[in-house]
């Protein structure tokens, strides 16, 4: 919002001098001091430079913000669905469990008994493989969610840089035209 108000101010600026060097020109036509059309043109289209090259890469900046931050909020979805996909991954082995105990005691099986106690351990340890590789699928998801955000922020930051060292770029190779006598 800040990005915004800063290219407003220089847009605003640059308008009004060039509406200033268009109306000196217009004003002081014999004076040998007074700015020509093309001079006011030119400082008109130099500050357009400069103000679209800043405005661009506020702009791109913006956009890689609001890109990161829809990925910021796909993270979190992908956090809660894993955290349900691994709860019904449970329920489903622990009903599965259940169902086994029901059959062992069904067939007059101790489940004391160590064939009993193996199967329900067996049957533990693939709940528990299951529930894990679950949770690390989900953390992998987020985890390249993450760095695709970390991507996105970096080109923002770069494409702010670049369209001001774009502005500086076009002031400094107008700058010799803009003020003659500084060179």
């Amino acid at each position: 919002m800040c990005d915004m108000g800063i290219s407003a101010a220089l847009l605003a600026t640059g308008a009004s001098s060039a509406a200033a060097a268009g109306g000196a020109a217009a004003a002081g036509g014999a004076a040998a001091s007074a700015l020509t059309i093309g001079q006011a043109l030119q400082i008109a289209g130099t500050v357009a430079a400069v103000g679209g090259s800043l405005y661009g890469g506020i702009q791109s900046n913006n956009i890689a913000k609001a890109n990161a931050a829809a990925i910021g909020r796909q993270k979190q979805e992908t956090a809660v669905l894993n955290s349900v996909e691994d709860q019904r991954t449970r329920q489903k082995f622990q009903g599965q469990i259940a169902q086994q105990r029901a059959e062992l005691a069904a067939r007059g099986i101790d489940l004391g008994s160590p064939t009993a106690i193996f199967l329900g351990q067996s049957a533990a340890e693939e709940m528990a493989f299951a529930s894990s590789s679950v949770r690390q699928t989900g953390q992998a998801q987020v985890a390249e969610l993450s760095d695709q955000q970390r991507m996105l922020r970096a080109q923002g930051r770069q494409s702010l840089f670049k369209g001001g060292l774009s502005a500086a770029g076009s002031l400094l190779t107008a700058a010799p035209d803009l003020w003659p006598e500084l060179t």
